[in-house]
C-alpha cells in the first residue's frame, strides 16, 4: 500500500511539474535589467533579435530598465484589434499608407467626421483581428502638398478666400502649404518675391502666370506632366500649362522646399 501511495505521489508530482512548466512557458516574460541589450537577451533565451523585436513591436534596439519583453511568439487567441497612437507630424494619409488602409476606412473605423487628428489620439487600425503595419513611408512635403490640394478640387472660387468654403489662387496655395507644415506668404506677388526661383518646376513647386495685370497675378501647385492645381474662376481644378491660354502667360516657378 505504501509503495502504491509513493508511486501515485511521484506520478502526481510529475504531472504537476509538467503543468507548471507549461504555464511558465506560456507566460514567458522577461524583465529588462540594467546593462541588458537585445543581443544579450536573445543569446540567454535562445531567440533571435529580430523575433524579439517583432513579438514586442519594437522599432529600435533601445530598451529601458523594467521593460517587459515577451520571449514567445503571440498566440492567435491572444490577438486583439490593434490601435495606433497618433504621433507629431502624422496625417490620416500617412497612417493609412502605413497600415494599408484607405482614409475612408480609417475614418469609418474611428467615427471621424473630418481629417483632423491630434497627437496622442488612439486610432483603431483594424475592425477586429490583426493588422500588419509596414515601415512608415518617407513622403515628401511636396507630395503631401499635392495630395492635400487634390482634396479641394471642385471647391468654388472666392476672391480673397483662403478656406475650404472658397479659395482664390494664392488662398489655395497658402492654405495647402500651411496644412502640411510649410509657411509661405499669402498673395501670389509675395509668394513670387519671397520664395526661391527654380529654372523648371518639380512636383510641389509653385507656378506663376501673368493674367489680368502685369506681374505674377495667378499661382498654382505644379503636379507634373505640365499640369497644375489652381483656384480659377470655375473653382479648384487641374489645368494644363501648355494650353493656348496658360502657355503664353507663364512667368516661372518658385519652390518652398
Amino acid at each position: 500500500m505504501k509503495k502504491q501511495l509513493l508511486s501515485f505521489a511521484a506520478t502526481a508530482g510529475i504531472l504537476f511539474s509538467t503543468f507548471v512548466g507549461s504555464a511558465s512557458a506560456h507566460e514567458n516574460i522577461y524583465n529588462v535589467q540594467s546593462g541588458d541589450t537585445l543581443w544579450k537577451i536573445s543569446q540567454a533565451n535562445k531567440v533571435s533579435v529580430s523575433d524579439l523585436k517583432t513579438w514586442n513591436h519594437l522599432t529600435s534596439d533601445n530598451l529601458y530598465v523594467n521593460q517587459k519583453l515577451s520571449l514567445l511568439a503571440p498566440h492567435s487567441h491572444e490577438l486583439v484589434a490593434p490601435t495606433y497612437t497618433v504621433q507629431k507630424g502624422d496625417t490620416l494619409y500617412l497612417i493609412s499608407v502605413r497600415f494599408k488602409l484607405s482614409i475612408a476606412q480609417l475614418k469609418s473605423l474611428n467615427h471621424l467626421t473630418s481629417d483632423t487628428i491630434y497627437v496622442g489620439q488612439v486610432l483603431k487600425i483594424n475592425a477586429g483581428g490583426t493588422s500588419n503595419p509596414v515601415p512608415a513611408p518617407t513622403v515628401s512635403k511636396a507630395q503631401l502638398a499635392i495630395d492635400e490640394a487634390k482634396k479641394y478640387i471642385g471647391t468654388p472660387y472666392l476672391w480673397g478666400g483662403n478656406t475650404p468654403s472658397g479659395f482664390d489662387c494664392s488662398g489655395l496655395t497658402s492654405y495647402v502649404f500651411n496644412k502640411v507644415g510649410v509657411t509661405i506668404p499669402r498673395t501670389s506677388a509675395t509668394q513670387w518675391s519671397g520664395l526661391k526661383a527654380v529654372s523648371s518646376p518639380n512636383p510641389g513647386d509653385l507656378v506663376f502666370f501673368e493674367t489680368y495685370a502685369p506681374g505674377p497675378t495667378h499661382v498654382g501647385i505644379y503636379i507634373g506632366n505640365n499640369q497644375f492645381i489652381q483656384a480659377g474662376s470655375k473653382g479648384v481644378s487641374i489645368a494644363d500649362m501648355t494650353n493656348s491660354y496658360w502657355k503664353p502667360r507663364y512667368l516661372g516657378a518658385r519652390t518652398a522646399f
